[in-house]
């Protein structure tokens, strides 16, 4: 039986659910499709939030020939066949086709090179969907001649949206009494992966054998957990291997994370996303608390791109094992939180007047930096001044972590900063 999640796939932009930020009315996106004129475009975001699904609704929506390759099965000859068959259909007056590339990112250069000349010709409209940052994936020739819109993870509202539309349109769950009592598990499974939630929903009914179906948070967990392989069989599992594998790393258990860094490789993930994921890490878990993880991460993701498997396993286990064993501190990652909170909270607030740059005589005249007081001019390299706006003044954003690194920068900023900061 086709899966829910494909028997629910909307075919206009109205039934399409999410991302109201670039398809709702008088969005970005929403706007270039009602106007006809659509460029080349890459689609960035987490899993199940719809990047198939819209680029077939755009071009349904502009009555355009639709070809579909995924990276993963797709060669350079795939792409030239469909160029070809985009030149061919030119004669015959047709509108240019679209051509979606699923996975765009794990295209290598070659590949990628073979779209340019189409898609700078206008043979196609290119839209390519990736769940990494195209700036690290996609070539800067291509990446140049196309718009990035960003999908986010649906909202729980829409999940919500989502199960009460699989209840009332599906044929085949309309057949059937299904109430929903709970539905924590069921968003919670779903990670705002909405292929994910149409598919639990989907094995949940399934392996309930009786006329009245009552959906709880127990009985959802139970049975996902007993059907795991069936649940990941479309792919979902590389999500939660890679969680599981940054958890372990995490929690500063090296056994585990390298048993799941073996998943990885023996599944043929591509090296530069688990050395990317490291990098990530080095900063977001482990930080000030031992600085040189920074270090060691990027050197991991130089050498991986240099090194391909499998001599690459080597270096990624090296690291792995090295971020794991590392003391752990989320402080910086807290303290960027913190500061943007800040940022939304109050607005643009004006530098002081003493911070601020005088590169023109008038500058200085209206008194920008007369009363900095220069760091460097004292003894101890430090002048207690104020550098934040007056409304913010004493507020406190990094709060060092509990570790042995961080402690002596703890007591370094309170010799500094008396009580100010109440380090």
């Amino acid at each position: 039986m086709i899966p829910l999640a494909e028997r629910l796939r909307p075919t206009k932009l109205n039934d399409y659910i999410g991302q109201k930020h670039l398809v709702g009315e008088g969005a970005v996106l929403r706007r270039a499709i009602d106007s006809g004129v659509l460029p080349s475009l890459i689609l960035w975001g987490p899993p199940g939030v719809g990047k198939t699904t819209l680029a077939n609704i755009i071009a349904n929506s502009l009555n355009r020939p639709f070809y579909s390759l995924s990276a993963i099965n797709s060669g350079v000859k795939d792409i030239r066949d469909v160029i070809d068959k985009a030149k061919s259909q030119a004669f015959f007056g047709t509108n240019n086709p679209i051509l979606f590339i699923d996975e765009i990112h794990r295209f290598s250069k070659s590949q990628q090179d073979s779209l340019l000349g189409a898609v700078e010709k206008g043979t196609v409209t290119l839209i390519g969907a990736t769940t990494e940052n195209p700036s690290f994936e996609v070539i800067s020739a291509l990446l140049s001649r196309c718009q990035v819109y960003i999908l986010k993870a649906l909202e729980k509202d829409d999940l919500l949206s989502l199960l009460d539309n699989a209840l009332k349109q599906d044929e085949v769950l309309k057949t059937k009494k299904i109430t929903i009592q709970e539905s924590e598990a069921l968003l919670r499974l779903s990670g705002g992966d909405a292929r994910k939630l149409l598919n639990t929903l989907d094995i949940v009914v399934n392996s309930i054998k009786e006329n009245e179906i009552v959906l709880t948070n127990k009985n959802v967990t139970d049975i996902v957990q007993q059907n795991l392989a069936l649940y990941d069989k479309n792919g979902e599992q590389h999500y939660d291997i890679i969680s599981a594998f940054i958890k372990s790393i995490r929690g500063s258990d090296p056994n585990a994370a390298v048993y799941w860094l073996a998943r990885m490789i023996e599944g043929g993930e591509d090296p530069k996303f688990i050395a990317r994921r490291l990098l990530i890490l080095a900063s977001e878990d482990i930080g000030n608390a031992n600085p040189n993880a920074l270090l060691m991460a990027n050197n991991c993701f130089q050498a991986v791109n240099v090194i391909g498997f499998p001599e690459s396993r080597i270096i990624l286990s090296q690291a792995t094992i090295y971020l794991a064993t590392s003391p752990k501190s989320n402080a910086s990652y807290k303290a960027i939180d913190q500061a943007q909170r800040k940022v939304a909270e109050t607005g643009d607030l004006p530098v002081p007047l003493h911070l601020r740059n005088a590169p023109t005589k008038l500058m200085k005249d209206l008194g920008y930096g007369k009363e900095y007081d220069y760091a460097h001019s004292h003894d101890t390299n430090f002048s207690l001044q104020e550098y934040f706006p007056d409304a913010l003044a004493g507020s406190k954003l990094y709060d060092p972590g509990k570790n042995l690194r961080e402690e002596e920068l703890r007591n370094f900023l309170k010799k500094l900063w008396k009580e100010k900061y109440g380090y």
